[in-house]
């Protein structure tokens, strides 16, 4: 199995806008992406996780101006499920050309509806340019809350940003605080369906892009579509990206495969075990 899934080109890359870099998570890819797409007319608006109603909530939301989509950047480490505003993106907001970002498995969600659309006719077809993320895991709201407010003692009202890397979980607070705890802490809150999930850089995107690999305040990108090539292009072209070659840069590829194959190889002996789980014994086994 290929850990990385094909792709064109992979760099080391961040925006050239302070203002995007000033609050995203790492170089800004996916906000820079949108904004320039907007402007350009590659997109008529963007399916992103936007601000919820209650803190570090996030909502599924179809963006429409550059405002709305700064207003959506930043990784809330809890789910937001993108593809439910599909719909409503063409049919309530009449969008022609639709942009979306999600996590591995909304990518492969969104793959799959496009090659059968069973309720979503003439909607899928719409989607102009997909945006993956890397992910190892996700957790629910609540799972999300508990870990900050009770094993980083950080208040969610308070929280300006939270990360996952070496190994860690960090919580930043608007005071200029940090608090960080070891990652097998937070494995007991992990959503199940993340263990059999065989993805962990986003292979159904037309790009797609994460921190790891890159140096602080960059972003491994890794173009993948004719698709997104062609986007990608005209972007750096158009000088709203800064980008590196990723084998110039620390920890480099090197990383993201041992990651990937990390999440892979664990997955997929869970995926054995969970197949083995009602053989004999009467059960209609869905994993199968």
């Amino acid at each position: 199995m290929d850990m990385l899934g094909k792709y064109k080109t992979c760099v080391a890359a961040r925006s050239t806008s302070s203002e995007i870099l000033k609050s995203s998570q790492d170089g800004g890819i996916v906000t820079q992406m949108f904004i320039y797409a907007l402007e350009e007319g590659i997109i008529d608006g963007a399916i992103v996780a936007g601000p919820g109603d209650e803190p570090w909530k996030p909502k599924p939301m179809v963006a429409t101006t550059p405002e709305e989509i700064l207003a959506a950047r930043g990784t809330r480490y809890n789910i937001s499920p993108n593809m439910a505003v599909i719909k409503e993106s063409v049919r309530k907001y009449g969008l022609d050309k639709v942009g979306i970002v999600g996590t591995p498995c909304q990518m492969q969600a969104l793959r799959k509806a496009q090659l059968y659309p069973v309720g979503m006719r003439y909607v899928t077809d719409k989607i102009a340019l997909a945006m993956g993320i890397f992910c190892m895991e996700n957790f629910s709201y609540q799972s999300m809350k508990q870990i900050v407010e009770d094993h980083c003692n950080v208040d969610l009202h308070s929280l300006k940003k939270t990360d996952i890397g070496k190994g860690k979980y960090w919580a930043y607070t608007n005071r200029g605080a940090v608090s960080q705890i070891p990652l097998k802490v937070t494995h007991k809150y992990e959503q199940p369906g993340c263990h059999v999930c065989l993805d962990y850089v986003a292979n159904m995107g037309d790009i797609s892009t994460g921190s790891v690999g890159s140096p602080d305040g960059w972003s491994t990108v890794f173009v993948r579509s004719t698709n997104g090539d062609n986007i990608w292009k005209k972007a750096v072209e158009a000088g709203v990206f800064e980008v590196k070659a990723i084998d110039s840069v620390k920890p480099g590829l090197d990383l993201v495969t041992k990651l990937a194959t990390e999440k892979i190889t664990k997955n997929q002996k869970e995926l054995e075990h969970r197949a083995k789980m009602g053989v004999n014994k009467g059960l209609r086994n869905p994993y199968i």
